[in-house]
């Protein structure tokens, strides 16, 4: 696939990925978020961080702080423009965490420019800490240090002790499995970096409430490739919950009706099965306003999706994928339970069918991981530019969700 850019003509001889990743509490409430630009040299890697500063800090100029990280801080690795302030780091309310990578530190000057930082108001964080000499110094002007918690288990912990003495706040990244996140929490990590959701849910095999069956019921109606509207407007008006938040959202000022609308049936029709679909995934994972951050990055997921396909089955694939991660129910019992296609059913078990390679796309694209993207047969700019897009829609989506379910 392609996806058209205005980039500069020195950008355009490359391919450029926009990476972002949440960075959370152990509770899977979000802290921040991540955001890196990687400049790919087209045929399977990436250029190293110095040749490409000029192209990334393009890059930085065109973010929009807010729709990549909404009200929480940006986390930015530093270039060496960013780092001397030649170049304005981008502006935040919510604050800007200036990333300063291995290669930065070493500079002679480097404590002497992470003062001068500190003192334009941004926060600092020691990028892949390794216990350098040169990192070392550092560690006092750092807030944050992140640690690669795919280290073996001693040189983990001898680095997070070293950070805590020195008083940072530890993140560990690539804390993208269920043993990675449990090493990290066993050592005392404060943050952990990866994807929003684990790829492997743990095993459950417990019993649904009659609210959360309500809810995938009409996820497996709405899956459908031609939908029943009688059946769904059955199914809302059987449970009051949903009922009472499609009729709030339809009448939100989101839809800017002339009136108010007051059936359910025309409620239905109004919002649309696509809508419906995220107001029952809301339902089932208990939205709230304090779980913007999950219904966002569940949201994006299912944008992206469908985004590259061009299909609703997409966001179908990725919407499931993504409550079942939240859930922490396998995928096989989310898909017995919706009933959903083939098709469908192939892309959540197996990554396969017409959706499958879909679906592992994006999921490689939320781990950061260019080469299981490349095998998907995508490229990894292709794929970063469609979730990129992807963000600013789940966002207004998400928290509009998430203001329905307080009623």
């Amino acid at each position: 696939m392609s996806v058209q850019n205005d980039r500069s003509a020195s950008a355009r001889a490359s391919e450029i990925a926009i990476l972002r990743q949440p960075v959370v509490h152990p509770d899977r409430s979000v802290y921040g978020y991540a955001v890196r630009v990687n400049v790919l040299d087209g045929v399977g890697g990436m250029f190293a961080e110095p040749e490409v500063e000029h192209l990334v800090d393009i890059e930085y100029g065109r973010l929009d702080v807010e729709l990549l990280a909404g009200d929480r801080p940006i986390l930015l690795r530093a270039t060496s423009r960013l780092l001397t302030g030649d170049l304005v780091a981008p502006y935040s309310p919510h604050g800007v965490v200036l990333e300063v990578p291995p290669v930065l530190a070493q500079r002679d000057d480097a404590v002497e420019l992470v003062s001068a930082a500190r003192d334009r108001g941004l926060r600092i964080a020691l990028a892949n800490y390794r216990g350098t000499a040169a990192q070392d110094a550092l560690l006092p002007l750092a807030h944050l240090v992140k640690v690669d918690v795919s280290r073996t288990p001693d040189d983990l912990a001898l680095l997070v002790d070293r950070a805590h003495d020195a008083g940072g706040t530890v993140i560990a990244e690539r804390a993208d499995t269920r043993d990675r996140i449990h090493l990290g929490r066993q050592l005392g990590v404060d943050l952990l970096q990866g994807p929003m959701f684990q790829r492997e849910p743990a095993p459950s095999g417990r019993e649904f409430s009659a609210g959360e069956l309500q809810c995938l019921e009409l996820m497996q109606l709405l899956s459908q490739e031609r939908v029943d509207q009688a059946a769904v407007v059955r199914v809302v008006s059987s449970d009051p919950e949903i009922a009472m938040r499609v009729l709030h959202l339809v009448n939100s000022s989101s839809y800017a009706l002339r009136r108010e609308i007051d059936s359910v049936h025309q409620a239905v029709v109004f919002v649309g099965p696509q809508q419906i679909a995220a107001l029952a995934m809301a339902s089932l994972i208990d939205a709230r306003p304090t779980s913007v951050g999950a219904l966002w990055a569940i949201l994006t997921r299912a944008l992206a999706c469908k985004g590259i396909c061009g299909e609703d089955a997409g966001y179908t694939v990725g919407l499931l994928s993504a409550v079942a991660s939240q859930m922490g129910v396998p995928s096989d019992e989310l898909v017995a339970r919706t009933g959903v296609s083939a098709d469908v059913a192939s892309a959540l078990l197996h990554l396969d069918g017409p959706y499958g390679p879909v679906l592992a796309a994006v999921l490689a694209h939320e781990e950061n991981d260019l080469d299981r993207v490349r095998a998907t047969g995508y490229e990894p700019s292709d794929i970063a530019d469609v979730y990129l897009s992807a963000v600013p829609v789940a966002l207004a989506t998400a928290t509009s969700l998430s203001v329905t379910s307080r009623y």
